[in-house]
């Protein structure tokens, strides 16, 4: 949820932290700060509410400091309050963390560091951390003193003058059979006396060739010097880190800097995502790639159970054993010109209006251009291997929130073209109540983010419940995602990346159309494989894809006044009622969900034919009512279950195909989109509902593109 940034280098850091956060600001916005390491001290800058705030906090001050972490918060543990807000530091304030999850075992540690002494001051899980590697770096500390030896010289200084008393001309012997006694031993303990070790081996080796040891001396030394290197591999600073990181449960992204180590800024993974950036001469974190795309387009990806230094000169990853990791990083093809507005007031509006290059993007990307009713291969060219739909009997589809919609609308793609049986699970829910084991069966994935924690977990769960079956119950795993560079990238085999580029808008919309174009092409790809589908039947809803990006342009040129100037009738409406049936049944759905995300209006979807089963008894003059009624197996339906509404005298709005004389006569205000088949009409029903939900927001005068409570990417469960 949580966003953090990082940067180490020449340039101040202060500007680039806050810079990354704004790109970041859709991951949460409870509160926000910044920490620096400043002439030997940990400088922490912190407030509550919108990252504006903390921006003029820090204007009032100059900081040249060229280490930093930043954070904005999206709550969990504790109230959105100043206090709560990261960066977090230790009791002396020598250590600053910030942190994107949950530590579920923070209640143990934090009551075993305040026995200790450690003094805590917010509410939250991630302040264990700090005080949890201040802990183990005094431990470190302690250790170094406990076994390091007195400085040979001084030791036999120390000896020879207790032993002598006052007989002080006994001294330079004594020292001198000392330092033999010292050279002796340390044949055994050569790592505690290098110069010595230096000297015993030049001896031994030069004989009496005394000329030689000078030069014999200097290669002994340098072979130690060598060697200290190889057997010194981790700083202080990481190996504490690394410690730490061991010690804890949950899932987390963490970035930590210490005053006592300017140099040196340490990232870990755990169920988290965290991404490093490479610069020239400077280096980058952060917890999505929006927030480095600025600064560069070379980036790794950490993956789970693995952690980085990060120094002016380079970045070293090793695994949380230690172990140091050989790693590339990879070349982004986004353009920086993707997260900023280009003139729209909001994300949101400019993110609906790139819809149909979605879409186009899409069909240009899984779409045989060539292929027609008499070709031998599949329209679609989807590269999945034959392996995942042999034998298929059954789907189930893992998502939460608008990936669900989506779901639902794949689920009736598979079954009414495909003729799969298809169930489609919250993926919260799925976790702890999931669907008997079924043979021959693929499971799908779908989450924008890649990164939505109850469908990985959900997946996971699949996975290992399955491993031990028989082959018939192996695990077949597909996900739908549009990041796939993401965990759910790493995570399944197989992966239909939705070509809608960065979403900035908490609220889903082209991301929500890309999913729906990858569920078309599965759909149509698997009933060209099971011959489910005619060839003609196929052209003619290939026809139809490839029309939809004309049609959402004319959608947005000529609805978008109408809808704004709509929305003003709604300015205090508290409740709304969206209806579909069928296919578009998911689309009422997202409708009511963009309306409540965004406009913090109730609003309930529901199918059409169950209005007269209870909801009718909300209905009154001040309920309108969205009806979504386009020609199909249930067009006469829907009117009839308009009119049910209309005669409580709720206000009726339909979403209907233009110049449809009987839909006039039904509704009050109509939505009009281009006709279509019933079975492509998702793609464009969804589009005026967005924009209906977003002008309300717009008119109420709220932040459309970063609702209250809400978060891009949910990586918490």
């Amino acid at each position: 949820m949580c966003g953090i940034v990082g940067y180490i280098g020449t340039q101040a850091a202060t500007e680039i932290l806050l810079a990354g956060l704004e790109k970041l600001e859709y991951r949460g916005y409870d509160s926000a700060g910044i920490a620096t390491v400043l002439e030997g001290d940990i400088h922490c800058v912190r407030a509550k509410g919108k990252l504006y705030n903390l921006r003029e906090k820090l204007q009032r001050e100059v900081n040249p400091a060229t280490i930093g972490i930043g954070h904005t918060r999206w709550a969990t543990h504790g109230k959105p309050e100043e206090y709560n807000a990261h960066p977090h530091t230790d009791t002396a304030k020598r250590i600053a963390v910030v942190q994107n999850g949950i530590i579920e075992n923070y209640r143990e540690l934090r009551e075993e560091l305040k026995a200790k002494g450690h003094e805590f001051r917010s509410d939250t899980d991630t302040e264990v951390i700090p005080h949890l590697i201040a802990e183990l770096m005094a431990q470190q500390a302690q250790q170094a003193a406990a076994t390091a030896q007195p400085f040979p010289f001084l030791e036999a200084v120390r000896q020879a003058v207790t032993k002598t008393g006052t007989d002080t001309e006994l001294i330079p012997q004594l020292i001198a059979e000392l330092i033999g006694q010292q050279v002796h031993n340390s044949a055994s303990t050569p790592q505690q006396f290098p110069f010595l070790e230096a000297v015993r081996q030049a001896v031994t080796k030069a004989g009496t060739d005394t000329e030689l040891i000078p030069q014999l001396m200097a290669e002994v030394m340098a072979q130690q010097i060598q060697n200290s290197a190889v057997t010194s591999q981790h700083s202080p600073f990481l190996e504490v880190v690394r410690q730490a990181v061991n010690k804890l449960e949950g899932a987390f992204a963490i970035a930590v800097i210490c005053a006592d180590y300017p140099d040196e800024l340490i990232v870990a993974r755990q169920q988290a995502p965290l991404t490093i950036g490479f610069g020239q001469g400077e280096f980058f974190c952060a917890s999505d790639t929006p927030a480095l795309v600025p600064h560069t387009r070379a980036v790794l990806t950490l993956e789970n159970g693995e952690l980085a230094r990060m120094t002016p000169i380079g970045v070293e990853v090793y695994n949380f054993a230690g172990d140091r990791l050989k790693k590339s990083p990879r070349t982004l093809s986004w353009n920086p010109v993707q997260v900023e507005k280009q003139g729209f007031k909001h994300f949101m509006l400019k993110e609906i209006y790139e819809q149909p290059g979605v879409v186009r993007a899409c069909l240009e990307a899984y779409l045989n251009a060539d292929w027609n009713a008499d070709s031998d291969r599949s329209p679609i060219k989807l590269n999945l291997p034959a392996s995942l739909y042999e034998n298929l009997e059954h789907v189930q589809i893992l998502a939460c929130g608008t990936s669900w919609h989506a779901g639902l609308v794949g689920k009736y793609l598979l079954e009414q073209l495909a003729g799969i049986p298809t169930i489609v699970q919250y993926a919260s829910e799925f976790r702890y109540a999931p669907a008997p084991l079924t043979a021959n069966t693929l499971t799908i994935g779908v989450t924008q983010s890649g990164e939505t924690a109850d469908t990985l977990a959900a997946l996971a769960m699949e996975s290992q419940r399955r491993a031990s079956q028989p082959p018939q119950f192996q695990t077949r795993l597909l996900g739908i995602t549009n990041r796939p560079e993401s965990t759910l990238g790493t995570m399944v085999p197989q992966i239909i990346e939705t070509h809608a580029g960065i979403e900035i808008g908490v609220a889903a919309t082209k991301t929500f159309v890309a999913q729906l174009m990858a569920f078309y092409c599965l759909a149509l790809d698997l009933a060209y494989r099971r011959q489910t589908v005619s060839a003609i039947r196929l052209e003619q809803i290939l026809i139809g894809l490839r029309q939809l990006p004309a049609q959402i342009e004319l959608i947005l040129e000529s609805q978008e006044r109408y809808i704004e100037h709509l929305t003003h009738d709604f300015a205090e409406t508290k409740d709304f009622i969206f209806l579909g049936r069928g296919i578009n049944f998911p689309i009422a759905l997202e409708g009511a969900l963009k309306l409540k995300e965004i406009s913090y209006i109730h609003a309930e979807g529901y199918p059409a034919g169950e209005m007269k089963h209870g909801p009718i008894a909300l209905l009154d003059a001040k309920v309108p009512v969205v009806a979504i009624a386009m020609p199909g197996t249930v067009y006469e339906k829907v009117l009839s279950n308009a009119q049910e509404a209309k005669a409580r005298d709720s206000r009726l709005i339909g979403v209907t195909p233009m110049n449809d004389p009987e839909a006039a006569e039904t509704f009050d205000d109509l939505l009009p989109v281009p006709a279509v088949e019933e079975l492509l009409s998702p793609i464009l029903t969804v589009i005026p509902l967005q924009l209906l939900a977003y002008h309300i927001a717009a008119l109420r005068g709220l932040d459309v593109d970063q609702p209250r409570n809400l978060a891009k990417s949910v990586t918490v469960e």
